[in-house]
Parts: C-alpha cells; structure tokens; sequence
C-alpha cells in the first residue's frame, strides 16, 4: 500500500460506502420514523433485478479478493510477496471478506433476524482488526508518514466505537450516522494521505520524498529542517481538520436534502374482497400488510 495507487483506490472506495450508507440510513430514518428505525450494516441495491440486491456484498468481497492478491503477488515476476507487510495489508481485507461473505450467507439463507447481531459483531471486528494491525504495523512508519498514520488510527477507532455502538443500540439513528460517516472519513483521509505522501508535487515546503527501496527509510517524506518537519505535522493536523468539516457537510447535507420518496415502492391491488393492500419495501424483502379504507 506504501504507493499513490495503494491509498487512492481503497480511500476511493471507502469514501464511496460512506455516501451510500450515510444515504441510506438517513432514508430508513424518514421513511421508518423514530420508533421503526433500525441501523443495518449494508443496504439493499434498489433495482429491477433480484441478483443486484446484495451488490453492495458483492462488491466489498470482489475488492478484498482483488486486494488480497495484490499485496501478496508481484505481478511483473508472478512471484508470492510474504513480506510482514504485505501480509498484514492482506490480513485486513481478509476480515473484510469475511464479513462480506458472512452477511451474505445470512441474508440469502434469511436467518437475518437470529444472525442480525452477529454480522453487526463481525463488521465491528473487521474494524477491531485494522486497528490492531495498523497499530502495531511491522513497517514502524516514522516522521510524516507516522503521524498521517496516527491520526488514520483515530479515524479507525472512531468506526470501532460507533460500530460497535450500534450493535448495542440499533435504533439510534446518531449512532448509525456517525458510524457512516467516519467510513467516509476514512476513505477520505486514505485519499488525502496518498495525495500529501506520494505526489510531489504536493509533498510539504521542506520535505522531499525518499526512495522506498531503501531499508533504512521508514517514511515516504523526510523533511531536511526541524522547522519544515513541525510544519508539515501542523499542515498534517490542519487537513484532517478539513476533511472532518467535509464530511459533516456532506452528511448534514444528505440528512437534510434526502427524501424517503426516493425509495422503490411499488402498491399491488388485492383481490376482491380481499380487504388489504399489499405494500412492498423496496429496502426489505418481507411483504407487509395494510388495511385499506373502505370505499362509500
């Protein structure tokens, strides 16, 4: 991962789950109101088609198999990379997978209601474990690097604690926003990282990239001067600043712009004296019953 590409893309598609979950909760909120809410981990694909209804899983198990390979295959020779750390980046995404793969097995054999708590429990563990990991990182990031990776640890922490939290209380809607917006400030910080570490053109007044190759470096930046080194720390610390203020701007604007009318609906007409009508949720599976007013 110590590349451009390596944080851009994850951040990308971290920051991406983070808009669509934050999206979603809010809708459930609307649409379901204070007493009926219920925080969910992932979220239905509205379309016509049933198989596109678990894409959201699809997807988070095709990128953490395609990541996997990635950190432990050298694709110019074909050669297995069992380096600490690339063991350790593919360790996370191997959690990931496990969740992905869990909560779709749940959801497919519609045990969703006496394994609801335990897909909850396991993307709390997927966020546990990359904390973990990244805390105790064999590469031992130092400088810059170091301190852009401290605060990653704060954002990591932050998804365990609200993840957790909503295992503990599903029905608050605070809970599930903050846990979705810290994916996306996870995301974001990812992007913001490779952007600050590996574009030159972006690396702080008084700090230079080093080469990689070299054992004896620990950090992507080294800055010449003690002046430039505390520069780009407060430069480090002013950024996450405002890539926290955008995404409460983004999830304020989400929560107040949003419609519930946005969700698939569709009403089907019972039969004659049936005395119903039956109300599918685009968000769930299960058919509800309503009674329909009589006409005078």
């Amino acid at each position: 991962m110590g590349t451009f590409l390596g944080h851009f893309l994850p951040g990308l598609a971290f920051a991406i789950l983070g808009v669509w979950h934050t999206l979603n909760t809010v809708r459930a909120y609307k649409l379901k109101g204070a007493s009926g809410f219920r925080s969910a981990t992932w979220f239905p694909f509205p379309s016509p088609l049933p198989g596109l209804r678990h894409l959201e899983l699809y997807l988070l198990l095709s990128f953490s198999v395609l990541a996997i390979v990635d950190q432990l295959v050298d694709f110019p020779i074909l050669a297995l990379s069992l380096q600490p750390d690339s063991l350790e980046h593919a360790t996370m995404y191997l959690h990931l997978s496990v969740y992905a793969s869990v909560a779709l097995a749940v959801d497919l054999t519609w045990r969703r209601d006496a394994l609801g708590d335990v897909v909850a429990a396991l993307a709390a563990s997927v966020f546990g474990q990359e904390l973990f990991l990244l805390r105790f990182h064999s590469a031992d990031h130092a400088g810059l690097e170091g301190h852009y990776h401290w605060l990653l640890q704060l954002v990591v922490a932050a998804s365990l604690v609200a993840t957790a939290a909503t295992a503990v209380l599903p029905r608050s809607f605070a809970v599930a926003v903050v846990r979705s917006a810290s994916v996306l400030l996870q995301g974001m910080w990812f992007m913001v990282m490779g952007f600050a570490l590996w574009v030159p053109a972006l690396v702080p007044t008084g700090c230079h990239g080093v080469d990689q190759g070299s054992a004896a470096m620990q950090s992507a930046v080294a800055c010449s001067t003690e002046d430039a080194a505390r520069r780009a720390v407060v430069m480090a610390n002013l950024q996450f600043s405002w890539a926290l203020a955008a995404v409460w701007v983004v999830t304020a604007y989400l929560c107040l712009r949003v419609d519930c009318r946005c969700l698939e609906y569709r009403q089907l007409q019972p039969p004659a004296g049936d005395g119903g009508a039956l109300i599918v949720d685009g968000d769930a599976p299960q058919k509800r019953v309503f009674p329909v007013a009589e006409q005078v």
